[in-house]
């Protein structure tokens, strides 16, 4: 597991760097959509019903698993002195940032009367934009990743960069919005929830995108890529034949499942505890740690493999959840109990959560290198839209699950006036609210570990892959130049 010794660094700090803020500035926007925050705006403040929501998640959920993959190939085939990835990362986040906008801009363009369906299908169509050009900067961002250096330790730098600097800046949009969501219930700033979350919005379509844009311009495509243009339908053969990959795949559709906990985060800390910005100090400590853990990943892959490291981040989840439900299943909403904790259970999950921040990305850059020693042909595009396809896998699984628990538990919002008053049916909601944000999603957690029990890429298999590619490419770098050696 020792990081090879003959490693060449290709990738300098500024370009390391700029990857990283690149990154920041998607999830600054990502942050506030992916999450359960945007089922809380479409139920909450926009007074969409949450069956519509949920059925929205699903529909488009199941688009995904044709729409990325397809997006996927069509990036392969791209080919131009630019490379086949940068052309996407310097054109995209304009639109991309237009339809963050427009997303959260339904309040201000149809106002408070109007009918159910015009909200439904305004919703439809922004959404899908959103994840249309999602999808189109996403996927070949990751698949940088994997292009920008032949060299695994650069592969792991990167990663990392892009995790730790979307932590320290991206991570601030949700931060910030559950700040001026207490403000404003407060009546503290004179915003109603749905200026928040435009707000919210313009700022993450304009800064974010703009830092977005310097994965286009400060970065470069070092691997070589196959001359020969593969086919959409290449592209689907290839996913298929990559084992590994397939296993990485079924092993996040199930986590995805587990997203679920994700998703009645923000209804407790809404609905329950009432203190949406309780969360910035519950993450606090470990969001310290989690940036301090980046540091310790090439120690952390010394001692462990990719796969074990996936195996311990589920059973650590599994007894730090339970531990919590249990605990706070009286007291859940004591604050005194609470704050201490959730953040004792954070600080733990931050560490594994950050690990398995790089280590997912990382495993598809070998899998890509992989099917490159087997076939010949490189698939970034492809292989990549399965990491953006499972995120918002997630987000639609977890979010289509919740918004239909919402009437099951009993928890619904009515708008009277210009007000929009909590509902909660039965006395044991909360509590039920509680279980779904701490223990679903700790026994959920097990199930993506259940493919990776055939996963074999890796210890000697894999130092055999890396050592033959780097030998094919130095070949196939001076075909494509069109020299040899006296060149």
């Amino acid at each position: 597991m020792t990081e090879n010794k003959g490693d060449i660094r290709y990738v300098g700090v500024k370009e390391t760097v700029a990857y990283g803020i690149a990154n920041a500035g998607q999830c600054f926007g990502y942050n506030i959509i992916a999450g359960s925050y945007l089922s809380l705006f479409f139920t909450k403040v926009f007074g969409v019903p949450p069956e519509a929501v949920a059925a929205m998640m699903l529909f488009l959920g199941l688009w995904d698993t044709i729409n990325d993959p397809l997006m996927g190939s069509i990036i392969d085939r791209t080919r131009t002195r630019y490379g086949k990835l940068r052309p996407y990362l310097l054109i995209i986040p304009i639109p991309l940032g237009l339809a963050t906008i427009m997303l959260f801009a339904g309040p201000a363009l149809l106002g408070d009367k109007t009918e159910d369906i015009a909200k439904i299908i305004y919703m439809f169509v922004t959404y899908f934009l959103w994840e249309l050009f999602y999808t189109l900067g996403d996927v070949p961002f990751w698949g940088m990743s994997a292009a920008i250096s032949p060299s695994p330790s650069d592969r792991t730098r990167v990663i990392s960069s892009a995790r730790f600097i979307s932590g320290l800046i991206g991570g601030l949009s949700t931060t910030i919005l559950v700040v001026l969501m207490d403000l404003s219930n407060n009546g503290s700033i004179p915003l109603s929830l749905s200026q928040v979350f435009l707000l919210m919005a313009i700022i993450s379509g304009t800064f974010g995108m703009a830092l977005f844009s310097l994965a286009g311009i400060c970065t470069k495509e070092r691997v070589v890529q196959t001359i020969k243009e593969p086919s959409v339908l290449d592209g689907f053969k290839a996913l298929i034949r990559n084992k590994p990959l397939l296993l990485i795949v079924i092993g996040n559709v199930l986590a995805a499942v587990s997203g679920v906990g994700s998703f009645f985060q923000a209804y407790y800390y809404s609905e329950v505890v009432n203190m949406n910005s309780l969360t910035i100090i519950i993450t606090l400590p470990g969001t310290i740690l989690g940036f301090v853990t980046y540091l310790l990943i090439p120690k952390i892959k010394q001692k462990f493999d990719n796969r074990q490291i996936i195996f311990l981040n589920g059973f650590a989840r599994l007894i730090m959840g339970t531990l919590v439900f249990v605990i706070g299943m009286k007291a859940f909403t004591n604050l005194w109990v609470v704050v201490p904790l959730l953040m004792v259970q954070n600080l733990l999950f931050s560490f594994f959560n950050t690990i398995n921040m790089v280590i997912p990305t990382e495993m598809i850059g070998d899998t890509i290198d992989y099917m490159e020693w087997k076939t010949g042909e490189r698939n970034e595009g492809v292989s990549f839209s399965v990491l953006t396809f499972v995120g918002k896998l997630t987000g639609s699984i977890s979010g289509t699950i919740g918004n239909a628990l919402l009437p099951v538990i009993g928890l619904s919002f009515v708008t009277m006036g210009t007000e929009t008053v909590t509902v909660k049916e039965y006395e044991y909601t909360d509590l039920l609210i509680w279980g779904m944000f701490t223990l679903a999603p700790a026994i959920l957690g097990l199930l993506p570990l259940i493919p990776y029990i055939w996963y074999d890429l890796t210890g000697d298999k894999l130092k055999q892959v890396r050592e033959e590619m780097a030998e094919r490419r130095a070949v196939l770098s001076a075909e494509v130049s069109g020299g040899g050696e006296n060149e």
